[in-house]
């Protein structure tokens, strides 16, 4: 049980480094429309869009990816409380 569960911790902080590559590809011009950028977009994009939905920018800045990346963090807190019960 405690190797699945490594294993997905894994899963989840590599997730969470490519959402911070991605958000910050924002900030630099063009950058998402590279091959790097489009792959990224793929990616993270599914997991971005509820939030986008559901917490609208203030003015010319989209908070939405915090509350996504606070909530992977709160995932990958409770995956760990998990596996200290077993």
């Amino acid at each position: 049980m405690d190797l699945i569960i490594d294993i997905i911790a894994k899963l989840f902080t590599l997730y969470f480094y490519l959402l911070i590559i991605y958000i910050f590809m924002s900030w630099v011009p063009n950058a998402r429309e590279t091959q790097l950028g489009q792959m990224l977009a793929n990616i993270c994009e599914p997991y971005l869009e509820p939030f986008r939905r559901f917490i609208p920018p203030l003015g010319f800045v989209d908070i939405s990816p915090i509350f996504a990346l606070i909530v992977l963090q709160l995932a990958m807190h409770g995956l760990q409380t998990i596996k200290f019960w077993f």
